[in-house]
């Protein structure tokens, strides 16, 4: 069960990773109380998860989904560069992330 929250946690970073950005600096309401919830929903699925994980897998697999994530929703939704260097970089964190999972 761990697991499933650590990755729900790790989801959760992506969207409000994406909030920030898209609440231009807390500036619109809305987006800023649904980023604020997501961040919240977030640590707290990381707080349950790190009951059982060891810290460093689990901060670890959050932040790899997180930053993994988050740069894969830029590339296909928000025209950020898609460039051979940084897909190979973002595969290089899944992969870490992969294989903290099957080394745990």
């Amino acid at each position: 069960m761990a697991w499933l929250y650590l990755v729900l946690a790790g989801f959760l970073e992506i969207g409000w990773a994406i909030g920030l950005k898209h609440s231009e600096g807390f500036s619109k309401p809305g987006v800023s109380v649904m980023t604020v919830i997501a961040m919240i929903a977030s640590f707290s699925l990381l707080a349950e998860a790190l009951k059982t994980l060891p810290v460093g897998t689990g901060y670890a697999v959050w932040t790899g989904i997180g930053a993994a994530g988050t740069a894969i929703v830029g590339m296909l939704f928000l025209g950020e560069p898609r460039e051979v260097g940084r897909m190979v970089c973002v595969a290089l964190i899944v992969s870490g992330v992969l294989g903290l999972k099957f080394m745990s």
